[in-house]
């Protein structure tokens, strides 16, 4: 989860590219409403949503609010498999039997995901729902052991098919899921109607994926990421001008069982909960690409993740291990210590 916070920015270099020092465990404080600028939250895609926009004229602020919303819902009522009337289910109902034809916006996304499954040799793979509908966070459910072996040959983004518009799984027991990669395409989205209302200083935010449209009235924002294992702290803060952030973390849908932590991020090798990493938080130029890698450095931990990282253009990493321990992407510094 990412937070806005007030704290004060003196002295604290902005990113991209920034060398900087990191407080840890600093706790969250909320931001103060300032007359010019719009605040509003609704819970859609199965998260908080948050707007902030800064202009002079109300109304404009208002509408553009309204419509970035209304995006979202769109946005929701296509590509959540919770939805039965929303394309991801359709697909997921009728992919296995024939190739379908699907809308230029899924196709598009869908091809995306493929990229980023490629590039992380697997590690980010929508089909990761092949096994992961069967867990039920809220009901403390997960599939049995027998049933993940079964499944587990279904899991691989080389079942897609995807073709002159048309989509094919090549295996009778493949779904996907979009999760990894929707709410950044939606902040993304969010962003392009903030531009073409004409206001240049935003931020979006969908659960722990947010988008900086320039900055905060001449001073970067600042945001707070989530301790993942004190509820009532902040692993630490950035302050940030344009540009993107998603966290990936085992603390936001999970529950307990036989003493092993079971999340929402499921490692495609095993198609059970990813088991190296706490948190991982990426920074990059969009939030679709930061959600994906966010998501992809969680799976492969620490050091495959930053091996990754290091190899792209204009991301960063944070990345809180098992054990707790911080480590940093090149374009982060760690903090100093000593007297």
């Amino acid at each position: 989860m990412l937070y806005n916070t007030d704290n004060d920015t003196t002295g604290l270099a902005e990113h991209p590219g920034m060398r900087m020092l990191f407080g840890l465990s600093l706790l969250f404080m909320s931001c103060h409403v300032q007359s010019d600028w719009l605040k509003q939250q609704q819970d859609i895609m199965g998260t908080r949503v948050s707007v902030e926009l800064w202009h002079t004229d109300p109304h404009l602020r208002e509408s553009c609010s309204n419509r970035i919303f209304a995006e979202m819902r769109r946005i929701d009522e296509l590509m959540s498999p919770y939805k039965s009337n929303s394309e991801i289910s359709y697909i997921n109902n009728n992919a296995a039997v024939s190739a379908i034809k699907i809308s230029e916006e899924m196709a598009s996304l869908i091809n995306r995901s493929l990229e980023f499954s490629s590039l992380s040799d697997g590690a980010f793979d929508i089909t990761y729902a092949s096994i992961g509908y069967r867990y039920h966070y809220r009901e403390h459910q997960l599939p049995d052991d027998q049933f993940i072996d079964s499944r587990l040959d279904a899991i691989n983004y080389l079942h897609i098919n995807l073709e002159n518009g048309q989509i094919r799984f090549n295996n009778a027991n493949v779904r996907i899921d979009l999760g990894g990669i929707a709410k950044g395409y939606a902040v993304d989205r969010a962003i392009d109607i903030v531009i073409d209302c004409g206001i240049n200083e935003a931020m979006i935010s969908a659960g722990g994926d947010s988008r900086i449209l320039g900055n905060k009235r001449g001073k970067p924002w600042v945001i707070g990421i989530q301790h993942p294992r004190k509820t009532d702290e902040l692993a630490m803060v950035l302050p940030l001008s344009d540009t993107a952030i998603s966290t990936s973390g085992d603390y936001q849908r999970f529950f307990i069982h036989n003493g092993q932590r079971i999340h929402h991020i499921i490692n495609p090798r095993t198609g059970r909960s990813a088991d190296q990493t706490w948190s991982a938080t990426v920074t990059g130029t969009n939030a679709l690409t930061t959600d994906a890698l966010s998501t992809t450095v969680f799976v492969l931990g620490a050091e495959k993740g930053l091996a990754l990282i290091e190899t792209l253009e204009d991301i960063d990493a944070i990345i809180i291990d098992k054990e707790g321990k911080v480590h940093y992407s090149s374009g982060f510094s760690e903090p100093e210590t000593g007297g």
